[in-house]
C-alpha cells in the first residue's frame, strides 16, 4: 500500500443538494437575476427529474439562505431575491452561538474592519458622505430620549455611511454582517441595562470623535479612535481572560 496520500470514505450526496448547487451556480453565472423566476414546482420535478418532496427541500434551503423568495398561493415560479448579508449575518450568529467562533474573535474582527473602514473613509469620503454622517449622528443624539430601538437604526446608518465612503463593498458587506451577528447577541442586554441611557451617550461622544477625526482627513486617529470605543464599549461582553485580542488592537493603534 501506498505511503502517499490517504483518502477518507466518501458520503452519498442527497439529491436536494444537487438541485440547490445548480441553481446557486445559475444564479452565479448570472443566468438567474434578481427578479426573475423561477419554473414553477411542476416544471422543476420535471427538468430535475426529482420527485416534488426533493424539489421542495431544495427550495426550502435556497429561501432560507435568502436566494429565493415563495409566496403562498403564488402561481408563479419562486423569485429570485437580490444578495442581502441577512444569511450570512445568520450563519455568523450561529457560529458564535455554537462556540465555532467566541465572541472575543467576532468583537475583535469587528475592530479590525471598523478601523479600517474609518481610516479610507478619513482619506476618500466626499462632502456628501460627510454629511450623511452628520446627520445620522444628529439622529442619534435624537433618539437617546426615544430609547435604545432607534438610536440602534441611526447607529447602523452612521456605520453603514462610513464604509460605504470606504470606497471598498467588501469592506461594507463585512462589516453589516459582524455588526449584526454582535447586535443580534447582546442588543437585548443593552436594550434592557440600567444604564441604556448612559451607554448610548458614551456610544455618540465616540461617534462624534471618529466624525471629527474622518472630517479632518486623519485616517490613524480615525481608525484609533474607532477601535478604542468599540473595545470600551464592547468588552464588558468578553471574559476577561479573553481579552487579549482586542486589547492588543487597541495597543496596536496606540503605539
Amino acid at each position: 500500500m501506498s505511503d502517499g496520500a490517504q483518502f477518507r470514505q466518501v458520503s452519498p450526496v442527497r439529491l436536494y443538494q444537487r438541485i440547490v448547487e445548480q441553481i446557486e451556480q445559475a444564479i452565479v453565472r448570472g443566468d438567474l437575476k434578481p427578479g426573475q423566476r423561477l419554473p414553477s414546482e411542476r416544471e422543476l420535478v420535471t427538468q430535475f427529474g426529482a420527485s416534488r418532496p426533493t424539489v421542495r427541500e431544495a427550495l426550502r434551503v435556497l429561501e432560507s439562505d435568502g436566494l429565493v423568495r415563495s409566496r403562498p398561493g403564488d402561481p408563479n415560479g419562486p423569485e429570485i431575491l437580490p444578495f442581502s448579508s441577512a444569511g450570512l449575518t445568520k450563519q455568523m450568529t450561529r457560529l458564535v452561538q455554537f462556540d465555532n467562533v467566541s465572541m472575543a474573535e467576532l468583537i475583535s474582527f469587528r475592530m479590525i474592519l471598523d478601523g479600517s473602514a474609518s481610516s479610507l473613509a478619513a482619506r476618500l469620503r466626499s462632502e456628501e458622505e460627510l454629511s450623511v454622517m452628520e446627520r445620522t449622528i444628529a439622529v442619534m443624539s435624537d433618539a437617546i430620549e426615544a430609547g435604545y430601538e432607534e438610536f440602534g437604526k441611526a447607529d447602523v446608518a452612521f456605520h453603514e455611511a462610513v464604509a460605504v465612503a470606504s470606497r471598498n463593498s467588501l469592506i461594507e458587506v463585512c462589516n453589516q454582517v459582524v455588526r449584526g451577528a454582535v447586535l443580534a447577541l447582546i442588543s437585548d442586554k443593552v436594550a434592557h441595562a440600567h444604564n441604556s441611557a448612559a451607554l448610548m451617550r458614551e456610544s455618540l461622544r465616540h461617534h462624534q470623535e471618529v466624525l471629527e477625526a474622518i472630517r479632518a482627513g486623519d485616517g490613524r486617529a480615525a481608525a484609533r479612535i474607532s477601535r478604542r470605543k468599540l473595545y470600551e464599549y464592547y468588552a464588558g461582553y468578553v471574559p476577561e481572560n479573553e481579552r487579549g485580542p482586542l486589547l492588543a488592537l487597541v495597543d496596536d493603534e496606540e503605539s
